[in-house]
């Protein structure tokens, strides 16, 4: 059943293409200084498969390996209704719980969708329904509310909410898909907003944020973002995500953050998504770019991401508020562990910087 109160909320649209921003009672109730931040969404479901992660050959549960080396927020993914992945409600307040039991701040990242959300795809969920926008809208903001209301339930409220991952071309396609339908993805949005509002009651505010794929793409980022903010939709933080092979150069990167900072002032940017695998460093439209040095002190990636962080902090703006790497405990022989399961060097990165 279709809220009543959006009945107006469509008039405006209908009448003028523009949301007017929900007035809120509180501010976002996280001081966010600079996150130093993993997605583990897998790892729950790894060490369920009795997948050991070693630190110097002793066997540790892989959030304490993070923990004890700077780590200080997790990223995880909850999809509606998946079928062959773990990233269910259940499966995600449990993870989230064990995080936050070890001092974790908790980013959930909203996928809309019943498996992977990204710019190649935006399926909607399949018990949803996708012939009526309305219809879709309060589907969103119900989700979203009750979701939110379970978390909060559980003791896990999250710190920061992301309204949908990598949306750059929209979501819930076909009705939220971009450029062809900026007025029904505003929409979608805008209910998953309201319903974070609606679900934590007297709880803190967690911080939104709007998540664009391409930390590299200067044009790109600022046509949409400057679209998107028309509506005038209550957001907090501009998320990029960067993967050299796809999206391009560290000067690219900079380049962009640079023109986010002088753009929005309002906002602030975290690097929600990074990630090197030398082994994929070919399939990309950059694949000619240097890789990383296997022979690079502590490996390559290592490397990449010392490169990326002192990108970050070399620009000379508070509002850069952390980086992310995407899914680095999934499975042994990728990413920070090696065949064995051992942390590789790169799980040191930030020993110098937020070391427990």
């Amino acid at each position: 059943m279709i809220r009543r109160s959006a009945l107006s909320f469509v008039l405006l649209v209908l009448s003028a293409g523009v949301l007017t921003a929900q007035e809120t009672d509180s501010t976002p109730g996280v001081d966010l200084t600079y996150a130093v931040g993993a997605d583990l969404s897998f790892l729950k479901s790894a060490e369920d498969r009795g997948i050991q992660f070693k630190e110097n050959g002793v066997v540790r549960p892989g959030l304490d390996i993070f923990r004890d080396h700077g780590y200080d927020w997790i990223r995880l993914r909850l999809f509606h209704t998946p079928t062959r992945l773990p990233n269910d409600l259940e499966y995600t307040i449990a993870l989230a719980q064990e995080a936050r039991a070890r001092g974790f701040k908790f980013l959930l990242d909203y996928h809309y969708a019943d498996g992977w959300a990204d710019p190649g795809k935006q399926p909607t969920p399949a018990a949803w329904d996708t012939t009526s926008i309305d219809v879709l809208v309060d589907s969103v903001y119900a989700w979203t509310r009750n979701t939110i209301q379970a978390f909060r339930e559980a003791g896990v409220m999250p710190e920061m909410v992301q309204i949908g991952n990598e949306v750059r071309n929209g979501m819930m396609w076909p009705l939220g898909r971009l450029p062809e339908n900026w007025d029904n993805f505003a929409r979608l949005f805008k209910a998953g907003v309201d319903g974070v509002d609606a679900g934590r009651e007297q709880a803190p505010r967690p911080l939104i944020m709007l998540h664009y794929d391409n930390g590299a793409d200067t044009d790109g980022a600022k046509a949409f973002f400057d679209r998107f903010n028309d509506y005038h939709i209550p957001y907090d933080i501009i998320g990029y995500s960067y993967y050299p092979w796809w999206h391009g150069t560290l000067v690219e990167l900079r380049d962009n953050l640079l023109s986010t900072l002088d753009n929005y002032p309002d906002k602030d940017v975290i690097l929600v998504e990074a990630g090197y695998r030398p082994q994929v460093y070919e399939e990309g439209e950059f694949a000619g770019l240097p890789p990383y040095s296997e022979d690079a002190p502590g490996g390559p990636r290592k490397a990449f991401l010392e490169a990326v962080n002192e990108t970050l902090l070399g620009i000379s703006d508070r509002r850069i508020k952390g980086i992310f790497w995407w899914e680095p405990a999934s499975a042994c022989d990728r990413d920070y562990f090696d065949a064995d399961c051992n942390a590789r060097p790169v799980i040191t990165v930030f020993d110098r910087y937020k070391r427990n």
